[in-house]
């Protein structure tokens, strides 16, 4: 069994993304289950083998301590570490090879609070990777593209797990803007011309120096394209998963 976190921003895809992977895997004939991870999400694009919500209602928790739906969410993020043991004896159950977590709409609850960290650490000691999720549409902006450069990095330094990103929902761009940030990401060069053509001030000036503070952590990204409605990328996004957690072999044999 190995486990495979989907994060990102809100809006960056990650339930439409877990819900077209888990099904391309089962295309090729590979034992899946999900399991939602995000206890305020109201309707999903796939049917969770394992749901958070049935251990930690968000609206029973606004009701009974009179919170706002954001400090409610926070309450619930904090809650699901006091239920790991029980989701974790859940997903064990399952003995399927792959198991895909969709994480919160909000990633700051999953990924920068205390509890983040030991959720993924307790949910079951197999194999386990992050995939961030660069949202493409946001990323068109080299300022963007550098904030989400930023916090891809503090989340790597959150978990310290092996890291896959994507630049997800790719069939929103044409193919010349999708190529353009993947060669960001593989070409810093070719990062610092386009902040210097596009930015300027304080905008140009501070997100260089960031950038390449994020490159004197030694951090690289090389981005690949994906897409939850045409399956684009999704071949060789499983072949980069089998690389890091099975040593290039498959999952199911």
């Amino acid at each position: 069994m190995i486990i495979i976190f989907i994060v990102g921003t809100a809006g960056a895809g990650k339930s439409l993304l877990t819900g077209a992977f888990s099904e391309w895997l089962k295309m090729a004939k590979q034992d899946v289950s999900v399991v939602n991870l995000d206890p305020g999400v109201l309707s999903l694009p796939y049917s969770p083998d394992v749901d958070v919500r049935n251990y930690v209602n968000v609206e029973n928790l606004m009701e009974d301590y009179r919170l706002g739906p954001n400090g409610a969410l926070v309450m619930a993020a904090d809650l699901i570490a006091d239920e790991i043991e029980k989701i974790s004896n859940e997903v064990e159950e399952l003995q399927s090879d792959v198991v895909l977590v969709d994480t919160s709409g909000q990633m700051e609850l999953f990924a920068f609070r205390a509890s983040g960290p030991y959720i993924v650490n307790e949910l079951t000691k197999n194999p386990k990777a992050l995939v961030y999720l660069f949202d493409s549409v946001f990323c068109v902006n080299p300022l963007n593209y550098v904030s989400n450069l930023f916090l891809s990095t503090a989340v790597y330094n959150r978990f310290l797990l092996p890291q896959v990103h994507l630049l997800s929902k790719s069939d929103l761009l044409p193919k010349k803007e999708v190529n353009n940030i993947v060669h960001w990401s593989m070409n810093p060069n070719s990062l610092e011309d386009a902040i210097e053509q596009k930015l300027e001030g304080t905008k140009r000036l501070f997100t260089s120096n960031m950038m390449h503070a994020i490159y004197k952590l030694g951090q690289r990204v090389s981005l690949l394209p994906i897409s939850a409605k045409t399956s684009e990328g999704m071949t060789n996004f499983n072949v980069i998963l089998e690389r890091i957690l099975s040593g290039g072999d498959k999952y199911t044999y």
